[in-house]
Formats: structure tokens, sequence, C-alpha cells
């Protein structure tokens, strides 16, 4: 069996497919793209590094089309990406070295992100060093498609990479609210399904008590204020989450 496929879900990337894919070309045995009906240059970019594409919708919940990716890959193992993340030098090394000399008792593999907000490597805020678990091998890791913020799930042991993925998560503030835009959606689905009663009381928990909570565990707590005003930004911002989830459930459902 070939050692590692690398599957990925797209959607317009126009911007950063390029960069992501040029950065594992060379550790790969086959590239695996979903693509959920790009009206860009994406499906270009995406057939000059490989064939092996599944083109489809764009469900709101993306994982789904993440783990089509997964579902679809032939090698041992898998590198699970997002077209806004690169892997360095550094990081294929040792994810090469990782799956050759794997331990038979290891599945997956927590990798340690380094997310890029507007231009400026963030360094507290609760999203350094920001775990994700990516490689894992065939059949042994899946997303549950449940959940905005979930991580996929590995049957048997997970152990830790040290070397960090690069994330380039929000390069402006368009960027950022459009990606908010579908995780408040997804957070009000949530509100719905789990019957959120739209009382005054749940009016004011989400709009004061959750946003306030959210915004100082992340510039307090978690040291935001080291990254300086993106730190601040990026907490205040979070925190709007709670309201914008809590209005379009009431608004829209």
């Amino acid at each position: 069996m070939k050692k590692i496929s690398i599957a990925l879900s797209v959607y317009n990337e126009e911007r950063c497919l390029q960069q992501c894919l040029d950065s594992v070309k060379e550790m790969t045995d086959e590239i695996v793209i979903v693509d959920g009906g790009s009206t860009d240059k994406t499906l270009e970019i995406a057939r000059s590094f490989t064939s092996n594409i599944i083109q489809t919708d764009n469900p709101p919940m993306f994982h789904i089309n993440k783990q089509k990716a997964i579902s679809a890959c032939t090698c041992e193992w898998i590198l699970q990406l997002d077209a806004d993340e690169v892997v360095t030098q550094a990081l294929k090394a040792e994810i090469v070295k990782k799956i050759s000399n794997s331990d038979q008792s290891v599945n997956g593999y927590n990798i340690p992100r380094r997310n890029i907000f507007w231009g400026h490597e963030m360094k507290k805020t609760g999203v350094y060093p920001d775990y994700v678990i990516r490689l894992f091998k065939n059949g042994k890791g899946s997303f549950p498609c449940k959940s905005v913020h979930e991580q996929i799930l590995i049957d048997g042991q997970v152990d830790y990479l040290k070397e960090p993925l690069i994330h380039h998560s929000y390069q402006t503030f368009k960027d950022y609210w459009k990606k908010a835009n579908a995780y408040t959606s997804l957070a009000a689905q949530d509100l719905k399904e789990k019957k959120v009663k739209k009382t005054v009381v749940s009016a004011f928990f989400h709009g004061v008590v959750y946003p306030t909570k959210t915004f100082l565990t992340l510039y307090i707590r978690n040291q935001g204020f080291v990254d300086g005003i993106y730190g601040f930004l990026f907490s205040f911002f979070s925190s709007l989450h709670h309201p914008i989830a809590f209005w379009k459930y009431c608004r829209f459902s």
C-alpha cells in the first residue's frame, strides 16, 4: 500500500490552494480533493496537482465534504488539510519520519498550528499551540459531522507532533466575517436542535454572559493582550459569535 494521502475539501480557494498543495506535493503518493462547486479558479489549480477530484455541492456542515475526501483516500496514512494551511519543511520531515518508523499502537497524531490573523502570528489568545488531529491511519479516523468545532475522532491511541502547521486563518476583515457567518449559522442550527428557549433570560445569556466570558477567557486568561491589538480584536470578534448565532436562531427558526 502507498504511504500517504492528502485529503482536502475546498470551495472558492483560488487565493491559497496553490501554496497549500505546493507544500505537500513532494511528500505524498495521492491527493484527494472534494470541491463543493467552486466558481473561481480553484478547480483549475486543483487539476494541476491531481485528477482525483470529487465534485459535489457545498453543505453548510462543511465537515461532510472533508469526510468525503477522507473516505476516498487509499493510502496507509492520511493527512487532512484545509486549503489555507501550509506544511513546512520541518513538519514534512517529522511526518515522514513518524509514518516510516511509527509505533504500531499509535493511530493518529495531533499537530500544533501557528495561526496567522491579519498577517500577525498569534502567540497567545487561546490559538497557540492549537492542536488539531490531522494525521492518522486510513480507516482509523473520521469526522462525526455534527458540530462546527469538532475534530477528527481516532479509533485508538493518539500522539503529538512537535513541528507546527502554518494556518493563514483570517487574511482580511472580510475573510474573517465570511467564515464567522458560516460558523454562527451552524451554531444557530445547533441551538435549534437543542430547542433553546427564546426568552429574555436566554437573550441575556447569549447577548451578555457568554460574550463576556469568551472575551475574558481569550484576552485575560489566555493572555490575548500579548498579541496586542490583534489579540484584542480576535477576542472581541469571537465574543460576538454568541449574540449573532442567537439572533439568527430567533430570526430564521
